[in-house]
């Protein structure tokens, strides 16, 4: 199971379960890794920012990859971003050998010039290797690393292995079309590019060019539908159903509570046994939670899906 600079659809950014002691929940993964692929996502994506992978021991991060590829029947992406390159290259070297179809990088904070970004990368590369196809992770807002369509393009026409873009910047349409842009013209080579943010602009992403999403919304099933419905050029649909769950995609995307609503979501359809994350942590407060139940229920009313 590999992707490719056409990758489409919806690439889900799965949480890790957790049992409230703090252990690894491996039947809740299998149960969202089932639920991922009964959404009609066409990936998941592991390890990453909102699966918490920097609570992860090195031997933890393994044991999820192996359970999750030996259970999964579409590619695996796993992210395996690190301070040194060293754990990096062991990671993905590991996961590869396990069966991912590939693994997804970000840049370290401190970076600040473009050249800096550049040659960072170029030290990825050689470190995992040229052979393993990656996903650049484009996410200014948590990772304060602002790369320029001009910066993603030499990224991209350096490392042929660089197979697709993750495009979270914020605001970010105008990045797209840039990038669409370079690649009609002739000057930038093809990728896929899939949006993240919770999802909270995948209204209008695919009319800028987007081939989808890779994000954790506790709604993958919606995201799969509204990329169906925009590919059909059913527009006023596609909206009409974004517009049904904004409120839910909008509560989720404050920060600190982001994976907290996420994970109450996910508990409340079944998927995972408990919404626990590994300390430190930021839990839904009382008030909070019933304000997350009060926009499923609305929510509900015009998407039986979370009607729960």
């Amino acid at each position: 199971m590999t992707f490719s600079t056409e990758s489409k659809g919806v690439y889900a950014i799965a949480t890790t379960p957790f049992f409230e002691d703090g252990s690894i929940d491996f039947n809740s993964i299998d149960r969202q890794t089932d639920f991922y692929e009964e959404s009609g996502c066409t990936g998941v994506t592991i390890l990453g920012i909102m699966g918490e992978a920097p609570k992860m021991e090195p031997e933890e991060s393994r044991a999820i990859v192996k359970r999750v590829v030996a259970r999964a029947r579409i590619p695996v992406i796993v992210g395996v971003s690190a301070p040194g390159f060293a754990g990096m290259r062991s990671l993905a070297r590991d996961s590869m050998d396990m069966g991912a179809a590939g693994v997804m990088i970000a840049p370290p904070p401190a970076l600040r010039t473009d050249d800096q970004i550049v040659n960072y990368f170029a030290g990825a590369v050689e470190a995992v290797g040229e052979d393993v196809p990656w996903v650049l992770q484009d996410y200014p807002l948590t990772l304060t690393v602002v790369m320029a369509p001009g910066v993603i393009a030499k990224i991209m026409t350096n490392h042929k292995s660089c197979l697709m873009l993750k495009h979270e910047d914020w605001p970010g349409l105008e990045k797209i079309s840039t990038l669409r842009a370079m690649q009609k013209a002739g000057t930038l080579r093809d990728f896929s590019i899939l949006c993240g943010n919770g999802g909270l602009f995948l209204d209008f992403e695919p009319e800028r060019g987007a081939d989808g999403a890779m994000t954790g919304y506790g709604f993958p099933d919606m995201l799969t539908e509204l990329m169906a419905l925009s590919a059909a050029g059913k527009r006023d649909e596609a909206h009409d159903l974004f517009d049904a769950h904004l409120p839910l995609i909008r509560y989720e995307q404050q920060l600190g509570i982001g994976l907290a609503v996420r994970k109450h979501v996910l508990k409340r359809r079944g998927v995972i046994a408990t919404d626990a994350q590994r300390k430190p942590a930021q839990m839904l407060t009382p008030a909070a939670r019933a304000e997350v139940d009060y926009l499923l229920a609305r929510v509900g009313r015009r998407d039986e899906r979370a009607a729960l």
